[in-house]
């Protein structure tokens, strides 16, 4: 085999994981303007109702036979999705969209360094633990942040984390299917926290096409690329190739929802953003070769 050849899987799913990340920010920075309207709990059961209506449309999984599939790590998968993007939502109301990333963040970092020994590794986990200390409310300034919104945020993160790991095995079980399956088990999960928050609210015509682009942006994109991504890295890889996407969320929370971080809190999501970076180049070249065994 070329090195052409071996290196275009590998770009495929890079390029596919920025551009997921970018349209992930940018539906949830359009989630936000649902909050008002339906809360979070409403903007989540939008979020994984329409994409899953959306995804079963397009792949249909039930023609396909069941036979040889790993049921329970797609379950596992579907709940994880669910919870993840439901308290996500939930850290929204409370904190910027950036920090709630970069906390969020901790969970794939974690998994990332997870099992690491050498001395190098230890300069990253330092790197994110002084992030943490200057974003966490620990101190009685102004801007220290709500502790409930950044318990939820690093909630998320747990969820994050569980994501990856089932994600690898769901995609190798299910293939295509894979993406479909999880949300509309995650649907399941958040739908009745939303009806139950917002009630008839959620039969608004008018908020349709915000719900539609919010289902498109957040997940029925993002989660079908991060799935080629998923089937091609490890999940150590995967991880730490996420580094930009506090980032991008900063970005985008500054350009479309008009939020403003502090110096202090830049510093912090810096440090966590290159935590995630020198993981990613100290990652030992034959992991990047090819994905982890399932």
């Amino acid at each position: 085999m070329s090195s052409r050849s071996a290196v275009a899987p590998v770009a495929l799913a890079v390029g596919a994981l920025l551009i997921s990340m970018v349209s992930y920010q940018c539906g949830a920075s359009l989630a936000k303007h649902l909050f008002p309207q339906v809360g979070a709990q409403g903007a989540t059961a939008y979020r994984l109702g329409l994409s899953a209506l959306m995804l079963l449309a397009w792949r249909r999984p039930w023609r396909r036979s069941g036979g040889g599939r790993d049921w329970r790590a797609l379950w596992g998968y579907g709940l994880s999705m669910g919870a993840m993007n439901l308290v996500f939502y939930m850290s929204l109301r409370t904190i910027p969209l950036g920090i709630a990333v970069a906390l969020e963040f901790t969970g794939p970092l974690a998994l990332a360094l997870a099992g690491s020994r050498r001395p190098l590794d230890f300069i990253w986990i330092g790197l994110v633990v002084a992030g943490l200390a200057l974003l966490l409310p620990l101190r009685a300034q102004a801007q220290a942040l709500d502790p409930l919104g950044v318990a939820y945020a690093l909630a998320a993160g747990v969820g994050w984390a569980l994501y990856i790991v089932l994600g690898k095995k769901v995609g190798a079980s299910h293939g295509g299917d894979a993406v479909a399956l999880g949300i509309t088990i995650g649907a399941l999960l958040t739908i009745p926290f939303g009806a139950v928050h917002a009630g008839a609210a959620l039969l608004s015509p008018a908020l349709l096409p915000y719900a539609v682009g919010v289902a498109l942006l957040s997940s029925a994109l993002p989660y079908s690329l991060e799935m080629v991504a998923l089937t091609r890295l490890p999940a150590r890889t995967f991880s730490t190739l996420l580094s930009l996407e506090p980032a991008i969320a900063a970005v985008a929370g500054a350009v479309l929802l008009g939020q403003r971080l502090s110096l202090l809190q830049w510093v912090a999501v810096t440090a966590i953003i290159v935590a995630a970076a020198g993981t990613a180049l100290s990652v030992r070249r034959p992991a990047l070769a090819q994905p982890l065994p399932t």
